[in-house]
């Protein structure tokens, strides 16, 4: 039989010849490669690929079998083999993007239904309970659920524009939910920037602090390899994002209303924006965007301040951002990371 045929080999992804052949098979499949795959295996019948899957960090993705070999279990193999490396690697909680007519293939490999776009994606995680955990987390940390406003942020560092907007957001409603994008690609790491969020907004009364974790989706983990157009990867993605958004936690929270930042600079943002201006307001929660603080003519933003770092100019920093977080980049523990932001210059 075929199946007692093949073979299972990690792809060696810094071998050019190896990552061309991969690349090859899925883009015979209708799939680009992602660009930021962390471990890939392919199941081989001699030289001829089979099947692969992939993953970076919890996300599995990248997953394809050939047409020759469908109905034959290769996916089941697949999705094995990678959760098997991902328990081996520590992750237990999993998740998987793909296409809508895929759905029932993972949900019978253990996999549920956390949102769909139909026609276009759905996320799904091999957690049961995963995201009703994160909804009583979140509404323990909350107190009282009374009619509130909420802000997603990244603040890769927290600026003073970003205190602007919380500032203004939790001036205009009972009590304030801020949450904090979790993914940690950004120069300063998710645990600092949480830390300097909770630092700048101390004054304020009236906000409750969240991790983002699984379920804020951040455009860095979004993959994109099944979708073909650069704007409907942007869009997809922000209807997935705000579907989870408005199906459970504003649900969970009591959240009528967002409060979101003007972006004059980032087309992806602003894109992002119109999107939730569109879909949030047919799911009852009203929108406001904020005009940006601006200083020298420019608005405040975290790539302006990671721009004057990469310069060495952290006194023109101070300006910028409040007294909190310019005392930590003066601190021995931003150190590493002024480092990495002065060494490299294509990091966000």
């Amino acid at each position: 039989m075929w199946m007692d045929s093949l073979q299972e080999q990690v792809i060696k992804l810094t071998e050019p010849r190896d990552r061309k052949a991969l690349e090859e098979f899925l883009n015979s499949h209708g799939l680009a490669m992602d660009k930021n795959l962390e471990y890939s295996m392919v199941l081989t019948d001699g030289s001829r690929i089979a099947a692969t899957g992939s993953f970076t960090e919890k996300v599995l993705k990248c997953i394809a079998v050939d047409d020759q070999y469908k109905g034959m279990g290769l996916s089941a193999k697949v999705i094995t083999h990678l959760v098997n490396e991902q328990y081996r690697r520590g992750r237990t909680h999993l998740f998987i993007y793909t296409k809508p007519e895929n759905k029932q293939i993972f949900s019978d490999l253990g996999f549920h239904l956390i949102a769909e776009v139909p026609y276009k994606v759905v996320l799904m995680e091999n957690r049961q309970d995963g995201i009703t955990r994160y909804l009583h987390e979140i509404s323990s940390e909350s107190g009282n659920i009374v009619p509130s406003a909420a802000v997603v942020v990244n603040c890769n560092p927290f600026t003073l524009g970003h205190q602007y907007l919380l500032e203004y957001a939790a001036s205009r409603c009972q009590k304030l939910h801020i949450f904090v994008v979790w993914e940690d690609r950004s120069s300063f790491p998710a645990e600092i920037r949480y830390q300097l969020v909770k630092e700048g907004v101390s004054h304020l009364t009236n906000v409750v602090i969240h991790k983002g974790k699984d379920y804020i989706i951040s455009a860095a983990t979004f993959p994109s390899y099944f979708i073909k157009e650069y704007e409907d990867i942007v869009e997809t993605h922000a209807q997935l994002d705000l579907m989870i958004f408005s199906h459970n936690i504003a649900t969970a929270l009591n959240i009528q209303k967002r409060f979101i930042g003007e972006e004059p600079y980032c087309a992806v943002t602003s894109t992002y924006n119109k999107t939730m201006q569109t879909i949030l307001p047919r799911e009852g929660i009203e929108v406001e965007e904020v005009p940006r603080l601006t200083t020298d003519g420019a608005a405040i933003s975290a790539s302006r301040v990671r721009k004057l770092i990469r310069r060495g100019k952290i006194q023109s920093v101070e300006k910028l951002v409040p007294q909190t977080t310019y005392q930590f980049l003066l601190s021995s523990e931003a150190g590493e990371i002024i480092r990495q932001i002065q060494s490299d210059c294509m990091r966000h």
